[in-house]
């Protein structure tokens, strides 16, 4: 995707090795070949479609390594009962848990552990599944993988937002007076 950064190495031509980062559009440039579209593609297909093009008056059989050093378009957004709520990059493969521990985990004091949402887009339509995070953690229930784009969203738990309002609205002092 956009902004990933790539090192890609062509086995035995040391100048043809290079690390580049995907424009905007979808494309990377490298020497000899020009620009080549990589937005959208899987990492076998860049690396035959490298492959091909070296291969067309270059290169002899050439041998092309690709491997996605920064996954800069694979961000997952947290917000809700989250200690630090926000947009994150995952690099690889990430779980839920995972993601929601780079946000510095949830808000025990009002997160709803059975009120984990998950959306994505799945087919052009966004779609959306349910998760108890006690389930989770304890093994009862895989934990999900998240791809670039997710959103997660913890809940927060009705009443326990609603006794720490009420809480930090009373005053400290003069609460039990006894007369």
């Amino acid at each position: 995707g956009a902004q990933d950064l790539l090192a890609i190495s062509v086995f035995g031509v040391q100048e043809l090795s290079k690390e580049v980062r995907v424009n905007s559009n979808g494309q990377i440039s490298l020497p000899l070949i020009g620009g080549v579209m990589a937005g959208g593609r899987t990492i076998p297909e860049l690396e035959a479609e490298l492959a091909r093009k070296y291969s067309e008056g270059y290169l002899q059989k050439p041998q092309v390594s690709v491997f996605v050093k920064e996954f800069a378009s694979q961000r997952v957004t947290l917000e809700g009962a989250i200690a630090k709520p926000g947009i994150y990059p995952i690099t690889g493969k990430t779980t839920l848990l995972q993601a929601i521990a780079l946000a510095g985990g949830i808000d025990d004091k009002t997160a709803d552990l059975g009120g984990i949402v998950l959306m994505r887009q799945v087919d052009g339509k966004r779609m959306a599944a349910a998760y108890d995070l006690r389930q989770v953690r304890k093994g009862m229930v895989d934990d999900p993988l998240i791809y670039g784009d997710d959103i997660i969203v913890v809940e927060q738990s009705a009443s326990k937002t609603a006794l720490r309002r009420f809480i930090e609205s009373v005053p400290v002092l003069g609460i039990f007076n006894v007369l």
